[in-house]
């Protein structure tokens, strides 16, 4: 049965606008609530956010759910996703929540849980939330002397940068290094510079004066023009862009040229190859990775295994095979040694670990291998996806043919949004960009055609 609330990362939406209400937020709330109280003993939900307006609608909503079916609630205020995943753990609580829509701009939100494992939940449990919103939670409420309470953690931010300094190298130091930090105005506009100059950078801070409504708004990992450009004005050494809620970094070397998570992989798995650090032997990316970082690892005597996109499928894969690995193209990186989740700081630090130590530029160090030629368009739609219509799949049928034996074309459908994704790579660019421009007309017209 497929899932009708839940997405690919947990529920996403327009806020107020179903499913992102403050009535669906109570009421997922108590179902998840009652999903994950076993015992006699006080059950603690601790619920994080990033800074748009919205939050201020969902998470009280939130806390009153657990409350209801008698959860306290510990409140950590805007905290960066990966430090729910951390603090639900070390805390020992039953849930944790992250009120966020990550990249996505202000008007969306979103709600991600995590278990008292600190990681994301599993389908299975996110169908059984379901089953119980559909059967109403009356039954679940707590009687009136077993209400939970609600309190805030004044020290969650402390606790996340002491976490995120851990992961950096003690014998290391980041002084004489120059580094731009783009928080994207987001959960980690307070944690990221913090950190950076805790270890000794100089810091130049971009997107770290939210209003509520500029949250991923021209900055960020999904806007890093305003990073790459002060990288070069400033003469700094590596540029960072995270995304809304810092599960994510896209960077930029000392000249300016962007790096994508794959060569963020790529330069990590290589140094802790070298280090024996490598469990498994392989890193873990989805099927939007480039052909290139498939070479790269098996060139190193390593090997890429693939998912399906998502970071939680990443990390599933990681978990069976106990690799410490993984992540995707847009910077999502798991570093299983550290969190259970992607944490765009962390994987940053690791990347200036190896500056540091190797004394040479980013521009060196961070071109691992050499991308294959890839587009990835992007259509939006209303309603249904066309995507089973007979034009939309013979026009799909004839690019694969176009690209057999030569590259590879990925049509998917966003599980955040309502966007079909068309990415095709391959050696001939050419090609590749002609294949593309097809596949994105026809699915185009027959979305124009569907409303």
């Amino acid at each position: 049965m497929a899932r009708e609330l839940f997405g690919t990362d947990g529920i996403r939406g327009t806020a107020n606008r179903e499913p992102i209400t403050a009535t669906t937020a109570l009421s997922v709330a108590m179902a998840a609530g009652a999903q994950f109280t076993r015992g006699e003993h006080r059950h603690v939900a601790v619920i994080g956010k990033d800074t748009r307006l919205s939050g201020y609608m969902l998470e009280p909503a939130m806390t009153a759910g657990f409350i209801s079916v008698g959860m306290d609630v510990v409140l950590l205020g805007p905290l960066p996703t990966p430090a729910v995943g951390m603090l639900t753990r070390s805390m020992r609580a039953d849930l944790g929540v992250m009120i966020s829509a990550s990249h996505n701009p202000f008007e969306d939100n979103g709600i991600k849980f995590f278990g008292p494992d600190g990681f994301k939940l599993s389908d299975a449990v996110e169908h059984a939330i379901e089953d119980r919103m559909a059967r109403g939670a009356t039954a679940d409420l707590a009687p009136s002397a077993w209400l939970g309470r609600a309190r805030r953690l004044d020290d969650a931010l402390g606790r996340y940068i002491e976490f995120v300094k851990s992961s950096f190298p003690r014998h290391l130091s980041l002084e004489g290094l120059k580094v731009v930090v783009d928080c994207a105005n987001g959960a980690s506009y307070r944690v990221a510079p913090t950190v950076l100059h805790e270890l000794g950078a100089e810091v130049i801070p971009l997107g770290v004066s939210p209003d509520g409504f500029n949250i991923n708004l021209e900055c960020g990992a999904t806007a890093p023009e305003a990073m790459r450009q002060k990288v070069v004005e400033t003469g700094a050494h590596l540029g960072l862009a995270l995304d809304g809620d810092a599960d994510r970094v896209i960077l930029a070397d000392e000249t300016g040229a962007l790096v994508d998570g794959d060569q963020v992989m790529a330069l990590i798995a290589r140094s802790w190859l070298e280090r024996g650090r490598l469990r498994g032997g392989r890193v873990v990316a989805t099927v939007m990775s480039n052909l290139g970082l498939e070479r790269f690892l098996d060139s190193i005597g390593s090997g890429l295994e693939r998912t399906a996109v998502g970071d939680r499928y990443v990390v599933e894969r990681m978990r069976e095979a106990d690799f410490n690995i993984g992540g995707e193209q847009s910077g999502h990186i798991v570093l299983s040694d550290f969190t259970t989740t992607g944490d765009g700081l962390i994987a940053a630090l690791q990347v200036l670990s190896v500056l540091v130590e190797s004394g040479r530029p980013a521009s060196e160090v961070l071109r691992c291998f050499e991308p294959l030629p890839q587009v990835l368009r992007n259509v939006r739609f209303e309603g249904a996806a066309p995507l089973d219509q007979d034009p939309v799949r013979q026009s799909i049928a004839r690019a694969e043919s176009l690209l057999a034996g030569t590259g590879r074309l990925l049509i998917r459908k966003s599980g955040t949004e309502p966007v079909i994704r068309v990415m095709a790579e391959g050696d001939d660019a050419v090609l590749i960009d002609r294949v593309v421009a097809e596949v994105v007309e026809c699915i185009s017209e027959n979305c124009r055609g569907a409303s």
